[in-house]
């Protein structure tokens, strides 16, 4: 593991945002939900992709809170433009478990 310095860290935007849309996404190599991420009136709604149909489906994404980074440059995947980078875990299965707050809090929140 390569160590960073505090200043590194403190450039990364995690911000909370809510699923306020989620599509499927046939176009991906891997299977994907396409989703648009409210992140409150100062960021505003945000687009992305992500791998996450082994653990999840489009009615239990709708209105869940997730971390994501929002300050990444948009990246081309597909026929979309990704905004932010919606993070979450590995599991050995390959599946991936969002990281989500365990309370909610207001849209736009930065981690701390």
């Amino acid at each position: 593991m390569n160590p960073i310095e505090w200043s590194d860290f403190q450039k990364v935007e995690l911000r909370v945002g809510t699923i306020v849309e989620v599509e499927d996404f046939p176009e991906a190599r891997k299977p994907a939900f396409k989703l648009k991420v409210d992140f409150g009136d100062e960021i505003g709604i945000k687009k992305s992709s992500a791998q996450i149909t082994n653990l999840y489906d489009k009615r239990s994404l709708f209105g869940k809170q997730v971390v994501a980074v929002v300050n990444f440059p948009p990246k081309q995947i597909g026929p979309i433009m990704s905004e932010c980078l919606v993070t979450g875990f590995h599991c050995d299965d390959g599946a991936v478990v969002l990281a989500v707050p365990d309370t909610e809090v207001p849209n736009g929140a930065k981690l701390a």
